[in-house]
């Protein structure tokens, strides 16, 4: 099968960070395309692969040697396999400031919390994601709503190199037993795939952990304990809420959203257009699809995910806020082709301090109206991208 390389919104940051750092980290989950992307970009750096036993082997018997073969540029992959390589490169690049290394790897709290603490100060850390809609907007322009969500966003679906229906069973089950095994001495894996079935079946929702761990027999901090292995992973993430001294009683539980809408629909048995067109689950793989987009869009700019979502004890929510300085910019999120001014009530009964704070807001659901001059901006979802070159530029 013929494949096709897709460029990568993060690339257009990397030159820029390569000359003010002397090492670049990249990570982010399994075949997101980290690999792909700077063996590409990075074309005449040495490449390293450190999941490589014999790589591992020779780097770890003599450190040096195996970081001075080339002065030129290096890249580690899966640098997270042997963290004692981290230090001796601080070494290096103090001394060398002109060295460059690149480094990878796909677990996100080992990885980070080594190099936060080897190479402060001498690292840009990057997170690349699953493509982004607007990655690969000419590719799917024909496909319906459906058929994209079922898709999801990993870039071996769009190159050509596999089908939804063989990557993501492929993908949870390499998952399971690569790096669960690794992170958690689980006897019983079957129950830790439930688990993640019974995540995707409450994307879009308030996070409880002795909810499942009722369902699943286990202690709430065992469910908590592999909640965080899923977010390590970058499987899923938490949302957390808007939180203020405000008169209202604020939720402070976080919502659960996975990373990639694909696999949502691979754990959840959706395989077909029309078995997801009368899920009840539509709506909320939509609201996963677009919350991802926007966390997409933060991490491919260089900046961290810093969204959240209002709610209170009255059942008012607004599903993502997006902080600027002290104002907001609001999202309501719909599924649904025809407008309703439903829609717009959370922007309508949140806080009022909340709501000053709010200049900017919009819905975005799957219709065609749209309209971009009243207070609340109604737009479909393949325009998103727009609203958000505009609020951060």
């Amino acid at each position: 099968m013929a494949t096709s390389y897709i460029s990568r919104y993060l690339e257009k940051n990397l030159g820029e960070y390569l000359d003010s750092f002397p090492v670049i980290t990249i990570t982010g989950p399994r075949q997101s395309g980290k690999t792909t992307l700077i063996k590409r970009f990075f074309a005449d750096y040495t490449y390293f692969s450190l999941e490589n036993y014999d790589v591992r082997s020779m780097a770890e018997k003599d450190p040096n040697a195996f970081l001075n073969r080339d002065k030129h540029g290096m890249i580690l992959d899966e640098v997270q396999n042997l963290p004692i390589l981290l230090s001796y490169i601080q070494s290096i690049v103090d001394d060398d400031p002109e060295r460059k290394f690149v480094l990878s790897g796909s677990s996100q709290f080992a990885l980070t919390k080594q190099v936060s603490q080897s190479l402060a100060g001498r690292t840009a850390v990057l997170e690349l994601l699953p493509l982004s809609y607007n990655e690969i907007g000419e590719k799917v322009s024909q496909l319906s709503l459906d058929k994209i969500l079922i898709n999801g966003f990993y870039p071996a679906v769009y190159s050509g190199r596999s089908k939804p229906s063989l990557l993501y069973p492929s993908y949870i089950k390499t998952y399971l037993e690569r790096d669960i095994r690794d992170l958690l001495n689980i006897k019983d894996m079957s129950m830790f795939r439930t688990f993640m079935s019974l995540c995707a079946g409450r994307v879009g929702t308030l996070f409880n952990a002795s909810e499942l761990s009722c369902e699943l027999g286990v202690s709430a901090n065992t469910i908590k304990s592999w909640l965080s292995v899923l977010q390590a992973s970058y499987i899923v993430f938490m949302l957390p809420p808007y939180f203020a001294n405000v008169e209202k009683r604020l939720v402070k539980t976080p919502k659960l959203y996975f990373y990639d809408t694909g696999l949502v629909c691979s754990l959840l048995g959706i395989e077909t257009e029309q078995q997801l067109m009368y899920d009840r689950m539509r709506g909320a793989i939509f609201e996963n699809f677009i919350v991802s987009e926007v966390v997409k869009y933060r991490f491919n700019n260089g900046k961290s995910n810093n969204l959240m979502f209002y709610r209170d004890s009255n059942g008012v929510e607004i599903d993502l806020l997006l902080p600027y300085g002290d104002k907001y910019c609001g999202l309501e999120i719909k599924s649904s082709q025809t407008y309703n001014t439903d829609f717009e009530k959370g922007f309508h009964r949140a806080d009022a301090k909340l709501i000053e704070k709010m200049p900017r807001k919009a819905v975005v659901y799957s219709g065609t109206l749209e309209n971009i001059i009243s207070d609340i901006k109604l737009l479909n979802y393949n325009n998103l991208q727009f609203l958000l070159n505009d609020f951060y530029k």
